[in-house]
């Protein structure tokens, strides 16, 4: 680019000037930039080059705004890099620069054309977020003057800045700006109310749109406006546009959801408006007050509010559940396994880090699919069931049954939605459908053949959700042949060549594998060798459900798999799949979970198999750790998820193989590379490390001894994080490590044990709304510390007793709570009077035992209780009993007190 700049002295003051030619050679690169058959990378390559310019972002400002002559493509492509740049470099840009694009943005606010009023509001956003409002006042008169003035262009290229600012960072408008009177927000809101009753549509739907992006916030202009904001919503109820109405609509759905009393006195109008919005002709009208029920019944609204609404709603409910002509679905319905799965087939995958207590996540299974009218209304469904309960049957099950008597042909969607109704509240009506539910699994099988595939699909789903009440119900022989049907019935459509069938059978049967459990054990052979049919023909998509089918079974059945029979039919083809894919093939995340699936039900019967898969694992945490600094020299890209699936799998071996593992680890680099993995930037990276710490821990420690300090500090680091509730995974891995290595190293521990116990308290201390393993982990590490060191911890004791007991009284019986009881009696022993102050819950601590089964732990308890009953005279014993409820003294008095 001829470089640089020229310069011209107006009123004194130096201003920046391009010179043509440097204009003439960036406007020719964008113009090849947006036609069709332009070398992109050539060109990405030059631009870079003239990015080194310091004055090229000026270019690119003066050509947005100055070059009317020039094709709008060509300015709106340098507008664009312009917002890019900005993106990435504002704050090393000069300040005149800096200026000098601050003034060619506002002189075009009221461009002429849309698209580069469009693009102008863009990059007026990006240098907000960079400069923040403060940093450019001149913005906000002018942001002022256009929304004041009588031109629709300037009305409407104000707006679309103002509302890209609101959907972006709308708190930047929430500030005390010193030079202006009030708040920007201030300013704004009575001129965005006042669009409200605009008759232009684009300013209509501006205002509402970035009015409503602070219905969350929730600043005093609006609290102040509310009534007006209300009525302003209300008048545009009904508006022409479609993208006005579902303005409205999701107002009231924020509304609901974050501040429900604004919206009680009208909830009557408003449950009527979005009963019709939700038949609107507009899909996305429809949809967004479909939003409605669910938002309404989680924000805990008196029920009877909505009740007299139920007979109107749930008809319209199940007519928004009846497929629609343009659904995705309908496209590949008919595809069968003849069809290779194409790249946008396989969906984004999401591995779970290890995760070692009850983890509060939910799975998301929607969370890649796409969200329509037809799912918001059965999810709607299920959540008014859950409210509802079986209340709403009596309105429900007429419409259900009428669709399913259908026999036309041309009617199978109602038929599909009828099933899919039966699935959605199957939860929350389950009392009622309870006593039916033999009738209505034999309405549901012989729909697993239906002619269409998606009726045969919704069955094997609706099937899955009956899951547990079908094993409940095996206590009878009926009962029995009902499960053995059901199950054979799954089986064979996971052998279908539909793929959506096959898809909705593997996955049904998943769920009633979670459910069965042992109850599959006298069907192993005949599932493995369903499932070992579909694995070997399957195509890639659906080959990753059965890995999970496989793995859940795994699960479902632990031990039983453990025979040469089952053996023989399971792990050949696995291992040929696992030979098979490169380590840099995705295919591999689910085969590493189905195989840790499988170590850890098989334990020592793995031992086979375990060689191979272990040194698999090593190699491709490895390969992924060189990747992560040199791709070329690895060979492969770097994916964080070959890293989490591989540990996650080592501590599956680490847990099915017991002490069996030793061998491996002595002979492998693992303990240097799991040191780095612990200290990884990737938080799901860390959690399966530390996981994986722990596991290492139980069964081989010495192998972590000659880093043991390195260990120790890293992950007691993770427990001192400001961000702690983010990262909770993390530090729940870390503490429950921690422990791990405590009662296996014992006094080696020692450095850190204080550092420990100064984070554990506070999470003890502020045990609200934190994750409860994270709580009862903290509580059992605590202890843990205080078995092996206590001469150290039990001088602090007072400052923790009561936050701790109060989290041990959470913990089921089992061994971790033994270990943290020997460490409350450890240092009771070093320093009884630390505990008096607190000797009340510390009995209900040890109250909440149902029976301790170590004797010599129970032996410790009883002289504890026994030793303070000795200690406290005075009657001081006595009160400290009275002050304790009537069944706890009852459970203490099996110590003997």
């Amino acid at each position: 680019m001829a470089a640089a700049t020229a310069a011209a002295v107006v009123d004194g003051a130096v201003t920046w000037q391009p010179r043509e030619e440097g204009v003439v050679e960036i406007c020719g690169l964008l113009e090849q930039q947006t036609s069709a058959n332009a070398d992109q990378q050539r060109i990405w390559q030059q631009l870079q080059q003239y990015g080194r310019f310091p004055d090229f972002n000026n270019y690119l400002a003066f050509i947005l705004a100055r070059l009317h002559g020039k094709p709008v493509e060509i300015r709106q492509a340098a507008g664009l890099l312009l917002k890019n740049n900005l993106r990435n470099s504002f704050s090393s840009i000069p300040p005149s620069y800096q200026q000098y694009i601050k003034s060619e943005l506002l002189s075009c606010i009221g461009a002429a054309d849309r698209q580069i009023r469009s693009t102008v509001g863009s990059v007026i956003t990006v240098v907000v977020q960079q400069g923040q409002v403060f940093g450019w006042p001149e913005l906000l008169q002018a942001l002022v003057h256009c929304l004041d003035s009588k031109d629709l262009n300037h009305m409407e290229g104000a707006m679309d800045a103002l509302s890209k600012i609101c959907e972006d960072i709308p708190e930047e408008l929430d500030y005390d700006i010193s030079g202006l009177a009030e708040r920007p927000i201030n300013i704004f809101m009575p001129r965005l109310l006042q669009f409200f009753q605009s008759q232009h549509l684009s300013l209509r739907k501006l205002s509402l749109s970035s009015i409503n992006q602070f219905i969350v916030l929730m600043p005093t202009a609006l609290l102040q406006s509310m009534d007006q904001y209300l009525q302003g919503l209300f008048g545009l109820a009904l508006d022409p546009s479609a993208e006005v109405r579902k303005l409205v609509c999701s107002a009231l759905v924020q509304l609901i959801e974050v501040r429900p009393f604004f919206l009680e006195p009208h909830l009557g109008n408003v449950v009527e408006y979005l009963l019709k919005a939700n038949e609107d002709s507009d899909d996305d009208v429809a949809l967004e007050a479909c939003e409605f029920w669910s938002a309404y019944c989680d924000a805990r609204l008196p029920p009877e509010r909505l009740r007299e609404f139920l007979p109107r709603l749930i008809p319209v409910l199940l007519s928004n559940m009846v497929y629609a002509e343009d659904d995705e679905s309908l496209v590949d319905a008919e595809d069968d396994e003849s069809f290779p799965d194409r790249d946008q087939d396989l969906k984004p995958r999401f591995h779970s880090s290890r995760f070692h207590g009850n983890d509060d996540a939910e799975d998301d299974d929607d969370a890649v699919n796409v969200w329509n009218l037809r799912k918001c209304s059965a999810a709607a469904l299920d959540v008014i069931s859950n409210v509802f309960g079986d209340e709403i049957l009596p309105t429900l099950m007429p419409f259900i049954e009428t669709k399913l008597a259908t026999t036309s042909d041309s009617n199978w969607k109602e038929k599909e939605a009828a099933v899919l109704a039966l699935g959605a509240v199957s939860e929350g009506c389950i009392n009622g459908l309870y006593p039916h539910l033999p009738q209505i699994i034999v309405i549901l099988m012989p729909l697993l053949d239906d002619q269409f595939p998606l009726v045969r699909s919704i069955t094997c789903w609706t099937l899955s959700r009956f899951s547990k009440y079908i094993v409940q119900g095996m206590d009878n022989q009926k009962g029995h042949e009902q499960f053995d049907n059901i199950l054979m019935g799954l089986l064979r459509k996971i052998l279908e060549p539909n793929k959506r069938v096959q898809e909705a059978a593997c996955s049904a049967f998943a769920t009633l594998e979670e459910e069965a459990a042992e109850e599959l054990a006298p069907h192993l052979e005949i599932i493995l060798r369903h499932l070992l049919c579909a694995f070997g023909k399957y195509q890639r998509r659906n080959l990753r459900i059965v890995y999970d089918a496989i793995g859940t079974l795994a699960d479902a059945v632990g031990g039983e798999l453990n025979q040469p029979k089952y053996l023989d039919v399971l792990m050949p083809p696995l291992i040929s799949k696992w030979q098979q894919l490169s380590n840099s093939d995705k295919d591999l995340f689910p085969l590493l979970e189905c195989f840790t699936s499988i170590a850890q039900a098989l334990g020592p019967g793995f031992s086979p198999f375990a060689q191979p898969v272990y040194q698999r694992c090593i190699d491709l945490i490895r390969t992924q750790q060189m990747a992560k600094i040199d791709p070329a020299g690895a060979g492969v890209q770097y994916d964080k998820e070959f890293i989490v699936c591989s540990l996650d799998l080592l501590s599956g071996l680490a847990e099915g193989l017991g002490s069996g593992i030793e061998s491996l680890v002595a002979q492998s680099s693992l303990r240097d590379l799991l040191l780095q993995c612990c200290m990884d930037e990737a938080a799901d990276v860390r959690q399966s490390a530390l996981a994986l710490l722990g596991d290492l821990a139980r069964v081989c420690p010495v192998h972590l001894h000659p880093r043991l300090s390195d260990f120790l500090t890293i992950a007691a680091k993770q427990l001192n994080t400001p961000e702690l509730k983010e990262s909770v995974s993390v530090a729940n891995n870390a503490c429950w490590a921690i422990g791990e290595l405590a009662v296996k190293v014992r006094q080696e521990v020692s450095p850190i044990v204080m550092t420990v116990i100064s984070c554990l308290v506070p999470i003890l201390r502020n045990a609200e709304g934190l994750n409860k393993s994270l709580l009862e982990n903290s509580a059992i590490t605590l202890g843990r510390l205080s078995w092996v060191c206590p001469e150290l911890v039990s001088p602090h004791m007072e400052h923790f007793m009561q936050f701790w007991c109060t989290a041990l009284c959470m913990i089921r019986d089992d061994i971790e709570k033994e270990d943290a009881f020997r460490g409350l009696c450890a240092m009771v022993r070093a320093n009884p009077s630390g505990a008096v102050s607190s000797l009340v819950y510390m009995c209900k601590a040890i109250a909440s035992w149902h029976e301790i089964r170590s004797e010599d732990l129970y032996n410790e308890v009883c002289q504890v209780l026994n030793g303070y009953k000795q200690m406290l005279r005075n009657g001081a014993w006595e009160r400290c009993m009275l002050a304790l409820e009537p069944p706890v003294r009852e459970k203490l008095s099996k110590y003997h007190v």
